[in-house]
Formats: C-alpha cells, sequence, structure tokens
C-alpha cells in the first residue's frame, strides 16, 4: 500500500472495509485541486460525493439570517468531511464547504460506498462501531461548545490538539486565530485575552501561532 492508502486504512469509514472494499471505493473516487477561498459546495446542493481533504484546510460553516458566519468545523488534512449524507435519503449537503488554503480534497461516490455496505453485515456492524465512538467525542465537544464558558472551551481545544500528538508538548494551532475564535463561539479579542490568562497563570506559553503546554496534568484539572 502507498502512504495515502495506508492513511485511508485507519480512517473510521474505511478500517471497516476490506482491502478489496477499499480498492472498489476508491477506483470511484476524484481529485479535486481548491484555490483559497474557493467553494467547493454550499449548502443545500445536491450531495452525491463524501469527501477526504489531503492538503490544505476546509472551513465548514453555516450563514446566519443576518449574513455572519457560523464556523461548524476546521478540516485538517487526513480527516473526512460530509459523510453525513450517506445516510440520507434526499442527500445534500447542510452546511458550506471552503477551502481556507489552496487545498486538494478527494471525493468518494456515495452510491458505490453504500452498495459494499448493503453486501456485507459485518461491515456494516463495525462500521457503526465506529461512528458510534466519534458520535460519543462529537458530543462531547458540543457540551464543551454550548454549556461550558469560553475559558473551558479553549481549554478543552487545547487538550483536544495536544491528544493528536500526545509526544509533544507543543501543539501548533491548525487555523488564525479569528477563525478559531469563530468556532469556540467566542470574539476574538476573548481568545486573546484568554491566551494572555492561561500563560500568566504558567499552564502555557503562547509563541505566535504555537503553543506551548507546559502543564498539561494542571490544565486538565481545569476542565474538571
Amino acid at each position: 500500500m502507498n502512504k495515502a492508502t495506508d492513511e485511508l486504512a485507519d480512517h473510521y469509514l474505511f478500517a471497516a472495509l476490506d482491502e478489496a472494499q477499499r480498492r472498489q471505493v476508491q477506483a470511484h473516487s476524484r481529485i479535486r485541486h481548491l484555490d483559497a477561498e474557493a467553494h467547493l459546495f454550499v449548502q443545500g446542493d445536491r450531495a452525491e460525493t463524501f469527501w477526504w481533504l489531503e492538503y490544505g484546510q476546509i472551513k465548514l460553516y453555516r450563514l446566519s439570517r443576518d449574513g455572519h458566519q457560523k464556523i461548524m468545523d476546521l478540516v485538517a488534512p487526513r480527516q473526512s468531511f460530509a459523510e453525513g449524507i450517506l445516510f440520507m435519503d434526499t442527500p445534500r449537503y447542510p452546511v458550506n464547504a471552503q477551502a481556507v488554503t489552496a487545498s486538494i480534497v478527494r471525493g468518494f461516490d456515495r452510491d458505490t460506498y453504500l452498495a459494499i455496505l448493503e453486501t456485507s453485515f459485518a461491515t456494516c456492524r463495525a462500521l457503526l462501531h465506529r461512528m458510534v465512538a466519534r458520535t460519543q467525542r462529537h458530543l462531547d465537544e458540543i457540551e464543551a461548545l454550548t454549556i461550558q464558558n469560553a475559558r473551558f472551551r479553549l481549554v478543552h481545544y487545547l487538550l483536544r490538539l495536544r491528544s493528536a500528538d500526545a509526544s509533544s508538548g507543543t501543539v501548533q494551532l491548525p487555523a488564525r486565530k479569528m477563525l478559531i475564535a469563530s468556532q469556540l463561539a467566542m470574539q476574538p479579542e476573548t481568545l486573546s485575552r484568554l491566551f494572555r490568562e492561561l500563560e500568566r497563570e504558567g499552564f502555557i506559553r503562547v509563541r505566535g501561532e504555537r503553543i506551548e503546554i507546559t502543564d498539561a496534568a494542571a490544565l486538565q484539572e481545569l476542565l474538571l
């Protein structure tokens, strides 16, 4: 297998498939190159494809009635998005997808993937097991974003970034701070103030877009 195939095999949507099934899905995939700020799709478009980000960054957002953006997610390389269309009776994209930077995405055909699930109960069961675990993680994130205060949301976010690379005490912010503030449902000035507070209290050191977590255990206690 090449590197891209290995990365797909580790992803929850593809880990449930055997090698022959993965090859079948990949045979019906296509690559798209997006310039910065280009839209991949807009909310309400008919959806026949779910996506995997190979390079760059994708912003998923909705527009409020007064035209303000609400960022639902910032997609990083080796992450999938729009897979919810797999199980819609009339699949339409529920959000807008826009490239933050020049990006490369791979689109997978919905019907091909569903045809594989229809022929294998074992594959369906393995996929559902992985989806339940993923849904629980999303529920935890939703709680952090909607119930807890801004400080809690930022700490939760930093620790989630660190969990992706537990061997390092430093995390790289995956987007501009203005976008991260929007994702965490706070104003940019609030985010800056909270970074200064956490640094003054000795939990982190801010080095531009890199955040050194000086005491992960103490930071974790702030969530209790």
